[in-house]
């Protein structure tokens, strides 16, 4: 028999979901978690009496003996524990953001090429959505004609986590890193196309007065290279729900995602009554896509989300970091070509 592999868990909030996928996994143990905050390493160590636990995050990443890693810690932490996480031959699996700055990620891409055999990926997890692979199912057979554009909105609904949690004290936090990226993951993944420039409007309306610094919703355009226009919008002030609203206009039919059932039309009469679509949503526990991540660890699939993919976005992420800054167009460029 195989000897089972060692994992790590760094930030115990949606961490937790991490040592349920952990242990789910017939060759993978979590053996080690870790969380600065005492009451939440505690919290989470009672359900858990087994495992060792530290505050320190490089108690987990200096360890010879874990193989993986898991980082959901604050994002500000994320690139210097990726990068001791490679330097110490740990395969990584991060939340989003991989990280918050594109001088960040380009440190992240040199020190992985020096290591090609450690997997890196990030758990952007709408891509595990049953209606998500439902509608991408949908695109690929043709049966929305040529889609030509696509609408996304990432409505948060939990405004307190701005103006009370740690990312109203953080020295930088981007609403789209944050949250937009769930939604340039998805509408890369459903089209197959990459965003070559974005427009981009902001503002910081809804958490005026409190303690929170930066734009609360994000607005951007983006040009495709297949000719598709995309709008994306975070919207962490929103009096909503937390939700993905999702529209998608082809040539044959539009796709709504609605709750609880998504819809598509395929007729531009009202009197004809749209076709409900009851795959669940989102439908899918938040350690999906690690499974599938420690099983390409151990050969046993090949996920369809690369570390290139996670790049990839990223990128778009960071050119809409830079035009809130500017105020102009600004073009996508991939961050592996842009090393010294």
């Amino acid at each position: 028999m195989m000897q089972r592999l060692q994992g790590g868990v760094i930030g115990l909030g949606v961490g937790e979901q991490h040592i349920l996928a952990y242990n789910e996994h017939p060759s993978f143990d979590v053996t080690t978690i870790c969380d600065f905050n005492p009451k939440k390493l505690a919290e989470v160590s009672s359900r858990y009496p087994s495992l060792a636990t530290t505050h320190n995050a490089y108690d987990v990443l200096r360890n010879p003996k874990i193989n993986v890693v898991s980082i959901a810690s604050y994002d500000s932490d994320h690139a210097q524990q990726i990068l001791e996480a490679i330097e110490k031959d740990k395969h990584v699996f991060v939340e989003k953001p991989l990280c918050l700055f594109l001088e960040e990620a380009k440190k992240i891409v040199a020190a992985h090429k020096q290591k090609p055999r450690l997997k890196i990926s990030s758990n952007l997890i709408l891509r595990c959505s049953p209606r998500f692979l439902d509608l991408r199912a949908r695109i690929h057979s043709g049966e929305l004609g040529e889609i030509y554009s696509i609408e996304a909105d990432y409505n948060y609904g939990r405004i307190e986590k701005l103006t009370k949690g740690w990312r109203g004290e953080a020295d930088y936090y981007s609403v789209f890193l944050g949250g937009g990226v769930h939604m340039v993951d998805l509408v890369r993944w459903l089209t197959g196309a990459e965003v070559e420039y974005v427009y981009v409007l902001a503002n910081r309306i809804a958490t005026s007065g409190s303690n929170f610094k930066f734009p609360d919703f994000v607005s951007t355009l983006m040009q495709l290279d297949n000719g598709v226009c995309a709008k994306i919008n975070a919207n962490f002030g929103c009096v909503h729900p937390h939700f993905h609203a999702l529209n998608v206009y082809g040539t044959n039919a539009t796709f709504i995602n609605d709750f609880p059932d998504a819809r598509l039309i395929k007729s531009r009469s009202a009197e004809k009554c749209s076709e409900q679509i009851k795959t669940n949503y989102p439908g899918v526990a938040k350690g999906a896509l690690l499974k599938k991540f420690l099983n390409e660890i151990i050969g046993e699939e090949l996920m369809d989300y690369t570390t290139k993919d996670v790049l990839r976005t990223m990128a778009v992420c960071f050119a809409v970091e830079e035009a809130i800054k500017t105020n102009e167009k600004v073009f996508v460029k991939p961050i592996e070509k842009q090393l010294i």
